[in-house]
């Protein structure tokens, strides 16, 4: 009997790790990428847009549609700055590739969201590596595509570990906590990937600088990752990067790869810890109604095996 590939639906602001998930996916025979959809985040909306045309040119999959989404938060605040200083001005480490077009879909990535969700019930597996703002807006175009989606794996949060914006917040969650805070109320199917393993998966400098001639695209990560390791060096003291949009992949791909938690989830949306997120991990039984009261649990990464991640990674990208 075949094995069914899952179809697979990327939200992105690539962004260099998010380059690296996305190419890595179409190297896995376990899903079928239908589309990208773009958000603000690690570049402004227009520029993932351009990238996303990018991953697709270098994938040979420009029949993939690209969907553009949201310029602003759900609560309709402007992008005011993006990640430049991780991943360069244009997203991949300042190389300056020559903008290239492809399949655009006409509507908007919610739209898109879920025109894909109503048309395979069950299937669509939602990757979600940026900021939470089309797949929330998605869920209010149609509640039901929240467990009509076959899962929504997101990358994002610092549930027991620090953040990366600041001492509380991850960028995802931090670039619209509005949205996150309604996506995790919506429904309990959903995997949330954070700093809690990411942090746990690298890629040392020497592995990324080993990809250059290897496979379709190895070359091109090698030279975008570049930036993104001197950002690590300088920030962290490290001469490796940490693998975040490629683990939350993993997590799609080998999803026992990691150890996880069930609670409910609340982002923080006003005060100096904007966009931290908190999970109520059922320690105990509560004498009265709060915040968390009555919202569906989502499953928590709390930890992986990071050496098999990493390497299942690497040769993914490298195939």
């Amino acid at each position: 009997m075949s094995h069914q590939r899952k179809k697979l639906l990327i939200d992105t602001d690539p962004g260099i790790d998010d380059a690296m998930a996305i190419l890595a996916a179409f190297n896995s025979s376990e899903v079928e990428v239908v589309g990208l959809t773009t958000v603000f985040g690690n570049v402004y909306t227009q520029t993932a847009t351009q990238n996303a045309f990018k991953i697709l040119q270098l994938a040979e999959a420009t029949q993939v549609p690209v969907a553009e989404g949201s310029h602003v938060t759900l609560k309709g605040a402007p992008k005011t700055w993006v990640a430049d200083f991780v991943h360069g001005a244009d997203g991949f480490g300042n190389m300056n590739f020559e903008s290239v077009e492809g399949f655009r879909w006409r509507g908007t990535a919610a739209e898109f969201i879920v025109q894909k969700v109503r048309e395979n019930p069950g299937e669509v597996s939602i990757l979600a590596l940026g900021p939470l703002t089309n797949i929330a807006l998605a869920m209010q175009l149609d509640s039901s595509i929240a467990e009509s989606a076959a899962e929504i794996v997101v990358l994002g949060g610092a549930f027991f570990v620090n953040g990366n914006v600041n001492p509380a917040a991850e960028a995802n969650m931090y670039g619209d906590p509005d949205a996150a805070d309604f996506v995790f109320g919506q429904s309990g199917n959903i995997k949330v990937v954070g700093l809690d393993v990411t942090h746990s998966c690298q890629f040392t400098g020497s592995e990324l600088s080993n990809l250059r001639g290897r496979g379709r695209f190895g070359t091109f990560l090698s030279g975008i990752t570049a930036f993104y390791l001197k950002y690590h060096q300088d920030a962290y003291d490290m001469d490796s990067v940490y693998v975040h949009d490629p683990s939350a992949l993993a997590a799609v791909l080998q999803p026992s790869l990691f150890t996880w938690r069930s609670g409910q989830v609340r982002v923080l949306t006003e005060s100096v810890a904007t966009g931290m997120t908190v999970m109520d991990v059922g320690l105990k039984r509560w004498n009265n109604p709060h915040g968390w009261t009555d919202r569906p649990k989502v499953q928590v990464a709390v930890a992986v095996n990071a050496a098999e991640t990493t390497s299942m990674l690497l040769e993914r990208m490298a195939a």
